[in-house]
């Protein structure tokens, strides 16, 4: 690798007319889409309380008869002459950043949008039964005062339930319970057919039920999930290293956190996560449940980090790297939801002066602006611009490759902050989508056990130092580079994100096998759209999505995953 002192020598880039949209965007975001947001927010809000108070009877018969809505709607469909089945949710809407361009063709729509009610808390078996549009801040305001909590706690609170299954998710919590699809104890569907079923993992769908997750909702109609609860105490007690050195040292530092040397279960920690501010620098956070009594001990720090006008989370970490370690106790939910009001670091970029005391003080309760919202509001320019010029990237990485995985997108990207996100990859009866490295149990690697393989998310979130430096930056070119790299050392890249690649390539990436048996067995070939069609990048024609539903996929492009 080089030398990560010496950034690369680009070409100077001239401005154009999108640069100074983007430079002022913050007008618009402040006069039209901050209040606007504030209003969405408070009405879903006063909809969460609303279908709450319902009784529970109550909640499941109307998903019943949701349900049968989308049964009927299904079988409405000519399948001669309506195009291809997909939800009725307008493409901006979604927080993910890729295009939604498969909407721009002929396509039979089905509303979902009723599905967003938690139907059931069942302290007893220990599994909350939610919709799909059920989102973090919602159930974990249900089940915080309970003293429970789903295992994995997605950090933004608009992220909802159907996306992390369908998709994927992640919290500090994985590398003991895995990615939110990991907690799931079973799937309500309703297949291409009609039929409604439920998927778990040890009944007659348990190859569905396993098919799933990273699917991208392409094997069927996702309408609940019953999800593992845990019990959880009060506070977190969240203890701040900071670390100095190169980056292989930083990424020894955090697998350490991660997965302690000695091997003691009783050192590994309830959450893990780090954060990379520049190639030298890092602070690494662990956190333990505590109790109201322990945190309210003479001497302890309570940090009620939800508050509006406090610091941005990982400005008050990066705290750490001048004051040295130390340790606070932070509200349990808070803590959960962290970095949703400044969205990670991104809040910086769509205003520039939103860290600042006078207006977190002033209007930071309007924060976080309304993703959906800021999608709606940028035109095709502003997106492209985006794409080009900006980098919103997860990749998937072994706990041993995190080092190589930083030195690679500090020389390619210079993106900082990264975040650093561990989870459990679990050696399942089948090979799905996504799966460990052949042998990983073999090896005794810091952090996996004989069923997991210790993965790491290293999120890359912000635009390159070369592009405030006045440089050229290919995004595309540099988000291609970044696609090999992860096929070569069987990473994987989440499809939130906008990618490169091509229908060859995303299989090198991903295991097609099981996922297309469940499309052929389940009947979703010629009903909906392949997660390679869904997934990539660009308009699609009608022609050539109806090509690739009739295509056999090769076997070739599995066997080189």
């Amino acid at each position: 690798m080089a030398d990560l002192q010496t950034p690369l020598v680009r070409p100077k880039r001239k401005k154009v007319l999108v640069d100074y949209l983007v430079q002022f965007r913050w007008i618009l975001v402040i006069f039209v889409v901050l209040p606007a947001s504030a209003l969405i927010y408070f009405n879903i809000y006063l909809g969460d309380m609303w279908s709450a108070m319902k009784s529970e009877k109550k909640r499941q018969k109307e998903h019943e008869d949701n349900v049968q809505k989308v049964v009927k709607r299904l079988k409405q469909r000519n399948p001669k002459k309506d195009g291809l089945v997909c939800t009725a949710r307008k493409p901006w809407i979604a927080v993910g950043m890729r295009n939604v361009d498969y909407k721009r063709v002929r396509h039979f729509e089905v509303d979902l949008s009723a599905f967003r009610n938690i139907l059931e808390i069942d302290a007893e078996r220990m599994v909350a039964k939610v919709e799909p549009l059920v989102n973090m801040g919602q159930i974990s305001r249900a089940t915080c005062p309970m003293n429970l909590s789903l295992a994995v706690v997605a950090e933004l609170d608009d992220l909802t339930v159907g996306g992390l299954i369908n998709g994927y998710g992640i919290e500090g919590s994985s590398h003991i319970y895995g990615l939110f699809s990991d907690t799931v104890v079973a799937l309500e569907i309703v297949l291409a057919d009609g039929r409604v079923v439920r998927a778990t993992k040890d009944n007659e769908y348990s190859d569905l039920f396993s098919g799933v997750p990273w699917s991208q909702g392409t094997l069927g109609f996702l309408v609940s999930a019953e999800i593992k609860l845990i019990p959880i105490k009060e506070y977190m007690r969240l203890t701040y290293t900071p670390v100095k050195g190169p980056l292989k040292e930083v990424a020894q530092a955090y697998a350490d956190a991660v997965a302690p040397r000695d091997g003691d279960p009783a050192k590994v920690p309830d959450f893990v996560e780090g954060m990379v501010y520049s190639a030298t620098e890092g602070v690494m956070m662990t956190g333990v449940y505590a109790s109201k009594e322990e945190a309210k001990k003479k001497g302890n720090k309570i940090n009620s980090v939800g508050w509006w006008f406090k610091p941005w989370f990982y400005q008050h970490a990066q705290t750490a790297l001048k004051r040295g370690e130390f340790v606070e106790y932070i509200p349990t939910r808070e803590y959960y939801h962290r970095h949703t009001r400044c969205l990670y670091w991104e809040g910086k970029l769509i205003l520039p002066f939103g860290d600042q005391f006078w207006f977190r003080f002033l209007f930071g309760w309007l924060m976080p602006p309304k993703v959906s919202l800021l999608k709606a509001t940028q035109g095709d320019a502003i997106r492209n611009y985006y794409h080009d010029n900006h980098v919103i990237q997860d990749m998937l990485v072994p706990l041993y490759k995190v080092g190589d995985a930083l030195e690679f997108v500090h020389h390619e990207m210079e993106v900082y902050p990264l975040w650093l996100c561990p989870h459990r990859l679990f050696k399942l009866p089948v090979k799905t989508m996504i799966y460990p490295e052949p042998g990983f149990e073999h090896q005794q690697r810091q952090g996996d056990t004989s069923y997991a393989q210790m993965f790491t998310d290293v999120g890359v979130y912000y635009t390159p130092a070369c592009i405030f430096r006045g440089e050229e930056f290919d995004g595309a070119e540099s988000v291609k580079r970044l696609e090999q790299w992860l096929i070569e050392n069987h990473s994987y890249q989440p499809q939130y994100a906008v990618t490169e690649l091509n229908e060859k390539d995303f299989w090198r990436m991903f295991d097609a096998s099981h996922y297309e048996h469940c499309r052929h067995k389940y009947g979703a070939v010629g009903t909906f759209m392949s997660v390679y069609y869904k997934s990539k990048k660009g308009r699609k024609s009608e022609k050539e999505v109806q090509e690739a539903e009739a295509a056999i996929l090769e076997p070739a492009y599995a066997d080189e995953a």
